[in-house]
């Protein structure tokens, strides 16, 4: 699943693409059809982010979509070719088109449903109305492990199984700690740098954790290669040497996916 970053990028895309334009909405598959001919014609206004859930701003009306597991979203150059029987959206101006595939949730709502959204979800790092002292009040009383609190969406909007891992790694965190455990400087040092790995995120199009005194340039070391790209500590690294330490990185399932840490490195 697309992490927050890869959803603001998104929403920057669409507001290069489509704000202040009319465009044509439609929807080749169907499932979307009568609210996209209710949306045709109209000027895209905005396109914002939270967590994983983008929301396009048409008129009166917004688009809110998740992508969730399998969900993809693509963009293109007029002219557009014939849209697939799979495409569930379709965006398009005469210079650019968006094509929307396989997500969990594409659906037309209004201001008291958008709000319904954000309401329900804990504060996004990328986002400047962002308070970490409402996530910070929910896991300093928690007795769930940091590392599921961190994958938790009601408590920080965004975070996935990547930067959950990582963040924990550079800060040099047992995931298995209770929430109540940590102090409120290592809360505030690790927002904060979720806050600039994300941004990082979103400008470069990929993940990459590692400072860089720890690239392969700096450490001699042969790059990364994975289809998720960007250089980690410990992501998808299982019994590998930790860059830092060399001990044998270890997972484990926590919160329904596949948790990574090196133990050495990680015993706060």
């Amino acid at each position: 699943m697309p992490e927050g970053h890869t959803i603001h990028r998104l929403a920057q895309d669409h507001t290069a693409r489509f704000a202040g334009r009319v465009t044509r909405v439609s929807s080749p598959q169907g499932r979307f059809a009568g609210s996209a001919a209710l949306l045709d014609g109209r000027t895209l206004e905005s396109a914002e982010a939270h967590g994983k859930h983008l929301f396009l701003e048409l008129g009166d009306a917004w688009v809110h979509i998740h992508l969730g597991l399998f969900g993809k979203l693509g963009f293109g150059t007029a002219p557009a070719p014939p849209a697939a029987d799979t495409v569930r959206l379709r965006l398009l101006t005469p210079e650019h088109y968006a094509d929307l595939r396989g997500p969990t949730t594409c659906a037309l709502i209004g201001e008291g449903e958008k709000k319904a959204v954000h309401d329900r979800l804990g504060p996004d790092p990328l986002r400047p109305d962002a308070d970490p002292d409402r996530a910070w009040a929910r896991i300093s009383r928690s007795r769930t492990t940091v590392a599921a609190l961190l994958m938790d969406q009601k408590i920080i909007a965004g975070v996935g199984n990547i930067y959950r891992a990582e963040v924990l790694f550079r800060h040099g965190i047992a995931p298995y700690r209770a929430g109540r455990d940590l102090t409120r400087a290592e809360w505030d040092a690790i927002w904060l740098d979720l806050a600039g790995l994300m941004r990082e995120g979103v400008r470069n199009n990929r993940i990459d954790t590692v400072r860089d005194e720890h690239t392969p340039e700096a450490m001699g070391r042969p790059p990364r290669v994975d289809d998720h790209g960007g250089e980690v500590y410990v992501y998808r690294r299982a019994d590998l040497p930790c860059h830092l330490c060399g001990s044998e990185i270890r997972t484990a399932g926590l919160a329904a996916r596949n948790l990574f840490w090196c133990p050495s490195c990680q015993t706060r």
